[in-house]
């Protein structure tokens, strides 16, 4: 049962290897690189694009990776009343950027709001997801225009996104939307989804500690424990929802990230390197 913690052997092991990345007071950090494409000659740039959660528990040395990283900016997708709620600021990055933005708005998190999104969590069926990334989708484009904005500036920077505390679902959305945007097969998008299931065990006690205040979770553990389901099946629903709603990636940046067909090219190209010797 994917409910139950993993061995924590298999964990330290997994976690020691690509493309987790040891950011230490940081969990679930991946490198989105070295992903083959459906351009013939091309992979995901390596160490451009990191995805992970918060990072308001960093220490100084997993600042110091940072920098040794090349890292320049973090894209925080959480909204001030979530960060206030669990006491999760941003600490002082020296010279990193951190750049706000949202996905939902102040009033997005509403007690009412907050509890229909919880029942749909504690369902852990793959339909309630959906329907959860659905809402992702219809408000996150103007925080994902700004993300992928800054891929048409020359491609020398890293980038994070640090969303939630867990960094699975806003964090798995917009890395799907890249992923599949560079050309990255579904399988393989499924998978980097489902690696969050390692990713996010070293948390598993302070998630817990977290849910376990609020109603719906508080005398149901099982439903709780669904927090941490990111199953491969969940991802390719997801990629079809996309594909059937939107049309792709592609579609849902210019509908609702108003990219245009030129950025898009610009980002695909600053996000793909050569495998070998091809140019792109």
């Amino acid at each position: 049962m994917d409910l139950e913690p993993l061995d924590p052997e298999y964990v330290q092991d997994r976690l020691s290897r690509a493309p987790f990345v040891n950011i230490t007071g940081v969990d679930n950090v991946r490198d989105l690189g070295s992903y083959p494409t459906s351009y013939a000659g091309y992979m995901t740039k390596p160490s451009y694009v990191l995805r992970g959660a918060e990072i308001s528990s960093i220490t100084e040395e997993g600042k110091e990776r940072l920098k040794k990283l090349g890292v320049t900016r973090v894209y925080d997708l959480r909204s001030d009343t979530e960060i206030a709620k669990w006491g999760t600021a941003s600490p002082d990055m020296g010279d990193l950027e951190i750049i706000r933005t949202p996905v939902f708005k102040t009033e997005d998190y509403s007690p009412e709001m907050m509890a229909k999104r919880f029942e749909l969590y504690a369902s852990g069926k793959t339909e309630a997801f959906m329907q959860l990334y659905s809402q992702i989708l219809d408000n996150a484009g103007p925080a994902f225009g700004v993300i992928f904005r800054h891929s048409i500036t020359p491609p020398s920077h890293v980038k994070l996104s640090f969303p939630g505390e867990a960094g699975k679902d806003r964090t798995g959305v917009l890395a799907a939307l890249l992923l599949s945007l560079a050309g990255v097969r579904e399988e393989d998008i499924a998978e980097d989804y489902a690696l969050t299931r390692v990713g996010r065990e070293p948390s598993r006690a302070k998630v817990m500690a977290r849910l376990s205040k609020e109603p719906i979770f508080a005398a149901n553990s099982e439903a709780a424990l669904n927090m941490f389901t990111s199953r491969p099946e969940t991802m390719l629903a997801f990629l079809q929802l996309v594909q059937e709603k939107y049309g792709g990636a592609e579609g849902y940046l210019k509908q609702h990230a108003q990219l245009t067909d030129e950025d898009i090219t610009t980002i695909r190209r600053n996000i793909l390197v050569p495998t070998e010797s091809s140019r792109l």
